[in-house]
């Protein structure tokens, strides 16, 4: 598989692992507006380098997910902010635009270094 995008994890705001709770993880780059930084996991910011699309594949860290559904300003956002919500509920119906929809899987433990990595399927 081709990785169309990779990252890591920077910095974590305070509140940000209670998304994880919630079934959520927001990121955004190193210029996130300061009244979000305490909700985000800050990445580097970094081209997307292919189409992304629903199948692709998602990484945090070795665990996998698969893309079920893509909100329609979710790809403009990582690529232009590094801002993505990423939703493990497995829904397929893009109701939030900013939001990348993933399978119905179990959040694993983000820590700074952990590698966020889309790969192609």
């Amino acid at each position: 598989m081709m990785i169309i995008y990779a990252t890591v994890v920077k910095e974590i705001g305070p509140n940000a692992k209670d998304f994880l709770e919630e079934e959520m993880m927001v990121t955004f780059g190193e210029d996130a507006p300061a009244e979000l930084r305490p909700y985000c996991f800050l990445i580097d910011q970094n081209a997307l380098t292919g189409e992304m699309e629903v199948g692709d594949q998602v990484y945090l860290g070795e665990t996998s997910y698969e893309i079920t559904a893509i909100g329609e300003q979710a790809i403009k956002n990582l690529k232009d902010l590094g801002h993505v919500t990423l939703n493990f509920k497995g829904e397929t119906d893009p109701a939030m635009a900013g939001t990348l929809y993933l399978e119905k899987k179990e959040p694993v433990e983000v820590s700074v270094g952990t590698q966020i990595i889309i790969k192609k399927k």
